[in-house]
């Protein structure tokens, strides 16, 4: 300890972190990386399979890719209200032509630090050489690296040597949203709105293989760990709340069976943020592609009952932009499709992250988009892009996403009471005065704290269809404590891609205002300013929760893991994290 109080958190980590890979799984993305480095790798979370097929498809079996007449109503319901606030005209009123020029905010190089040219992606190259077929299959895995193809290898490629040439066997990455659909390929995605992406089309065994493939591909390929040395390597899991204890049991099983990985630990998505940050206490709004998942945390710990899901993120934003431009008419006649063609949703979310800001008056770009149509070389479009401020705003106004929705993994293979984060059978808690019961988890008659999480998909949560300020205000003030919602309030901690997008600090901190009800006595809003990249906060975190975590009580070896499993009554389980936080905190404030 009083080496920890000497020497700086840079050196701690550096000489601690070089065999700690710290690992936060998104529906998405997967943030990944040693802790010793600075951010992490950020790599699409997906995965395509040569198929026999003459074309390939997407595993992705949505309830509904079109929107019923209904849900169309309350879109441009929707649309109308966030134009009433912005002061831009409502859907269907234009100006006529003639008409004297309002008064419009133009986002071209706005902000310095944003790329304004948007780049045309290229095919992906999907064939390897001749003389990979001679190599090891390890070793021929490395002609899978996207950074090593020839990006005039792609349409083209199956005229140049194509005797001589076999298709990849499987592509990861951002490489595999660069491959048309009339291609060969099948393009998975094992983890889909918070959750394994298990349904009758992709079994569980494939969504655990898939997830092993892609995890193996990023730790030979861009952290240069085989497999023959993960045994002296440690892995951090920082896992989002909307994971369920099965999904939790079967990713620590991937980790440490298939993957090799000599230890691991668990720790809670939303902790590690605040921890990433610098602080003890927030309410932490992470929102990321596909989900928003809320936490409240105080003292370095969570508190489990506020713990909320929105069913949207940063994707169903982006279809919201190509719906908004659609229905403007300033859309090109292209087919454009985000579902059928991912190139697509990378193109538009590119567009999102360039140009879509929160503010009052009307804004519009002048922009260059591509069609991708079948194996040609992409086409660009200029046009005109308009109302711009309006689908972000739909993270306060829902209805305007109109979310997928994706048939549910079958509950009852999730429904497991045995809780994987504490050792509540083993502890004799030490009470604080301040804290209710449901504080200390399995004291008179609670619930483990991982299984009394409100957020489960087995306890259908009515918050669920609200937007992101009501549900901010609805989390905190399910704390009950007038001195900790006060704090609260003025610590909102927003993660994920999505907290990058201009005007948004602003607009939560005035909706959540304008949200919480008169009778309470609290008048003061503040989102806290990240000190690192929202996106990575998390996985940050993760590195510093890992590397100060001393004593390891929570950490799991491989072959406990393998051989005795954790059981319900057994002498060794995952304790709660907030003791391990408990320790880091005393490091951060000595």
């Amino acid at each position: 300890m009083d080496y920890l109080k000497s020497a700086l958190p840079s050196q701690i980590i550096s000489e601690r972190g070089s065999n700690l890979v710290v690992i936060n799984p998104g529906s998405a993305n997967i943030r990944i990386g040693l802790a010793s480095q600075d951010t992490p790798f950020n790599i699409p979370h997906c995965i395509a399979r040569h198929t026999k097929q003459t074309e390939g498809n997407v595993i992705d079996q949505m309830l509904n890719s079109h929107v019923v007449p209904e849900q169309h109503k309350e879109r441009e319901k929707a649309y109308n209200t966030i134009a009433s606030l912005l002061k831009i005209p409502f859907l269907d009123e234009e100006a006529p032509s003639n008409s004297i020029p309002r008064k419009m905010g133009r986002v071209d190089g706005h902000n310095p630090h944003i790329i304004r040219k948007n780049l045309p992606f290229t095919w992906t190259n999907l064939y390897e050489e001749a003389i990979d077929s001679s190599v090891s299959l390890e070793t021929s895995s490395k002609g899978e690296n996207g950074e090593s193809s020839d990006p005039k290898e792609g349409a083209d490629s199956k005229d140049i040597n194509a005797s001589e040439r076999k298709f990849k066997e499987f592509i990861c990455g951002d490489e595999a949203l660069r491959i048309s659909p009339t291609e060969p390929y099948c393009i998975c995605r094992p983890i889909r709105r918070g959750h394994l992406n298990i349904s009758q089309h992709y079994s569980m065994q494939q969504v655990l293989d898939d997830l092993h493939t892609i995890w193996d591909w990023i730790l030979i390929e861009k952290l240069h760990i085989p497999r023959n040395e993960r045994n002296m390597y440690s892995a951090v899991l920082v896992m989002p709340e909307t994971f369920d204890n099965r999904e939790i049991k079967e990713i620590i099983s991937l980790v440490l069976r298939e993957l090799c990985f000599g230890s691991a630990v668990v720790h809670q998505e939303g902790i590690a943020a605040v921890f990433g940050n610098g602080l003890s206490t927030a309410c932490v709004v992470n929102i990321g592609a596909q989900v928003t998942s809320l936490i409240c945390i105080e003292d370095g710990g969570a508190l489990p009952s506020t713990g909320k899901t929105l069913p949207f993120g940063g994707e169903d934003i982006t279809r919201g932009l190509l719906w908004t431009q659609r229905h403007h008419q300033t859309w090109p006649q292209i087919r454009t499709d985000v579902f059928r063609k991912p190139v697509d949703l990378l193109m538009l979310n590119q567009l999102k992250e360039t140009y879509c800001e929160i503010k009052e008056e009307e804004l519009d770009a002048v922009a260059v988009v591509h069609s991708y149509e079948d194996r040609g070389p992409p086409v660009s479009h200029k046009i005109r892009l308009t109302a711009l401020n309006v689908p972000p705003m739909g993270l306060f106004y829902p209805k305007l996403l109109v979310p997928d929705v994706y048939p549910p993994p079958p509950r009852t293979w999730f429904h497991d009471y045995e809780d994987m984060l504490e050792d509540t059978w083993h502890i004799d808690f030490s009470r604080r005065s301040d804290m209710s019961d449901t504080f200390y988890p399995n004291v008179n008659g609670g619930l483990p704290m991982w299984e009394s999480y409100p957020i489960f998909s087995a306890k259908p949560k009515k918050e669920e269809k609200v937007g992101l300020a009501e549900a901010i205000t609805n989390c905190i003030l399910s704390t009950g404590r007038i001195d900790i919602q006060r704090k609260l309030f003025c610590s909102i901690q927003l993660t994920g891609g999505v907290a990058l997008t201009r005007g948004l600090v602003a607009a939560v901190e005035e909706r959540v205002l304008q949200a919480i009800p008169p009778n309470e006595a609290i008048d003061t809003v503040e989102v806290l300013q990240s000190r690192t990249n929202p996106t990575f906060v998390s996985w940050k975190g993760g590195v510093i929760l890992g590397v100060l975590d001393l004593g390891r009580d929570a950490w799991i070896s491989r072959e406990d893991w393998i051989h005795n499993g954790i059981h319900v009554g057994s002498s060794k389980k995952y304790k709660d994290s907030y003791y391990l936080q408990a320790q880091a905190m005393c490091y951060m404030n000595s």
